[in-house]
């Protein structure tokens, strides 16, 4: 013998109540559920009222976290443009700092200074150089005078940077003289072996200035020479 199982209870939901969890659901999946205007209504207090209880729980849930969630979102974004506009705001500075401590001076007609101080390194090496090149491109500089009377230690590589500095100027048809070599620096460079032949160094800005008119004199002398041989 034996025993039936109980049959579970059947129970009877009209069409409507069931397209109002429908409506919910839709409004969930398309993310414009409001809990103040699409939660559905608990009328009749049955075994299918449970469900929908559920179902208002969930959706309040839900609409919840999506809130938290936008609100996280926003506060990233927040923190993301905070966060570029003071990264814009250290280049910006970093940029300045840079034009003051490597500042290009137009000494004189033609002749342009760039005055060292403190240390020089392969990445400032490369900026100086990039800007005193800008600038002769740009005035058309025929004499230019590298002062390194504010740079306190020199050693194989910093003095590298300034003959390569040096060479770079040439190129573009500039003179180029290295200034504010003291007697320390020059005695360092002896004995560390650096070979400066090729470079045109002097004590103080004001002997670079004067070798600089002196260059510009015998180069404008040459020239007009030259014109007049071609004339006569």
């Amino acid at each position: 013998m034996t025993l039936s199982q109980p049959q579970a209870p059947v129970i009877e939901v009209n069409l409507e109540r069931l397209e109002r969890i429908r409506d919910v659901l839709a409004m969930i999946s398309l993310g414009e559920f409001n809990p103040d205007e699409h939660l559905i209504p608990v009328v009749n207090h049955d075994a299918f009222s449970s469900f929908e209880e559920t179902i208002n729980l969930f959706a309040r849930q839900l609409h919840a976290s999506v809130q938290e969630n936008e609100q996280s979102m926003q506060k990233l974004d927040a923190a993301r443009r905070e966060l570029e506009e003071k990264l814009s705001t250290i280049e910006k500075q970093r940029l300045a700092i840079r034009d003051l401590s490597t500042p290009i001076i137009e000494l004189w007609e033609d002749v342009l200074t760039l005055p060292i101080v403190g240390v020089v390194d392969t990445q400032r090496s490369l900026e100086m150089t990039e800007r005193l090149l800008h600038r002769i491109s740009q005035g058309k500089a025929r004499c230019a005078i590298i002062d390194i009377t504010g740079v306190e230690v020199v050693d194989t590589s910093t003095a590298n940077h300034f003959v390569k500095m040096v060479n770079a100027a040439r190129l573009l048809g500039t003179y180029c003289v290295v200034t504010g070599i003291s007697p320390f620096i020059a005695q360092t460079l002896t004995q560390i072996g650096v070979d400066l032949r090729d470079v045109k160094t002097l004590g103080s800005l004001r002997d670079g200035l004067k070798e600089c008119f002196l260059y510009l004199r015998n180069h404008t002398a040459h020239r007009a020479f030259e014109s007049s041989g071609r004339q006569g």
